[in-house]
């Protein structure tokens, strides 16, 4: 029993810091292809091509996008919004960082910590055994 613990330690030591650093990577790439987002409090007006905000950009000019169907349902009837906007170009969204960065975050330090864990246990239990 004992080398059968020692052989499923071990794999879930390497597959757990693997994964991890893989994820790691992967978090690490979304967040460069992601790019820089700045910050904006735009105004919200009905146009006849539907709703749009405009700002102004951190480059002297001003910024305008049209909102999509989730957009305008996300502003709903406010005047202003603040916002985030794609430094030279009409993109916009409502938080900094792209939603997948998260769940990758926390996969890749769930996969870390199942193979720290797991090295810790065998190490322990290589101790008791003598």
């Amino acid at each position: 029993m004992g080398s059968t613990l020692d052989i499923l330690l071990e794999v879930f030591t390497w597959v757990g810091l693997g994964a991890g650093v893989v994820f790691a990577g992967v978090t690490l790439t979304v967040v460069l292809a992601d790019g820089t987002w700045l910050p904006a409090s735009a105004v919200v007006e009905t146009t006849p091509s539907g709703r749009v905000v405009r700002w102004f950009a951190d480059d002297g000019g001003v910024g305008e996008a049209v909102l999509s169907p989730s957009d305008d349902e996300h502003v709903g009837s406010a005047d202003t919004v603040d916002l985030f906007y794609r430094l030279g170009s009409n993109r916009i969204r409502f938080s900094r960082r792209a939603p997948a960065i998260r769940p990758a975050l926390w996969l890749a330090i769930g996969c870390a910590a199942v193979g720290v864990l797991s090295a810790v246990v065998s190490i322990v239990l290589m101790i008791v055994e003598g």
